[in-house]
């Protein structure tokens, strides 16, 4: 007699929840009462040498959008592991851009040097009349080779 195995729908229904859930593809840090999503293109996959696009979906508490243009960013680039004192390898330029319903959010274009493991820290004050706790948030990622 044959057995066949018969996955129960609420596995194969958890599993694809999980293989496909922007949760499971993209970080998110809190600090204060500023948070972001990071996400890199392409498919959150970054490859040493090429352009690759990063961005943040940057919100305050409650959920509001925080572009940009209300807030004083800044984004520096670490090889990993980082120790307190060590020199970022870049601070790119950080560019708004629309993306996913988020208006004016941070993004920068960064090639990686190498392959290998990265801290992005993304720091920001408010700018203008904007008000918000100055925040400091640390993504770690990973650069695969080409």
């Amino acid at each position: 007699m044959l057995h066949r195995f018969k996955p129960s729908s609420w596995g194969w229904g958890l599993a694809i929840l999980l293989a496909f859930s922007p949760a499971a593809a993209h970080q998110v840090e809190v600090a204060e009462d500023v948070g972001a999503t990071l996400h890199v293109e392409p498919n959150d996959a970054p490859r040493a040498r090429d352009s690759n696009r990063i961005w943040f979906a940057l919100t305050r508490r409650g959920g509001r959008v925080l572009p940009l243009s209300e807030c004083d960013c800044t984004l520096w680039i670490y090889q990993h592991p980082y120790r307190a004192g060590d020199a970022a390898i870049a601070t790119p330029d950080l560019q708004p851009i629309d993306a996913e319903g988020y208006t004016g959010i941070p993004s920068a274009q960064v090639a990686f040097p190498q392959a290998g493991a990265y801290r992005l820290v993304l720091a920001g004050k408010p700018k203008g009349t904007v008000d918000f706790q100055p925040f400091e948030l640390n993504f770690d990622i990973t650069v695969v080779g080409r």
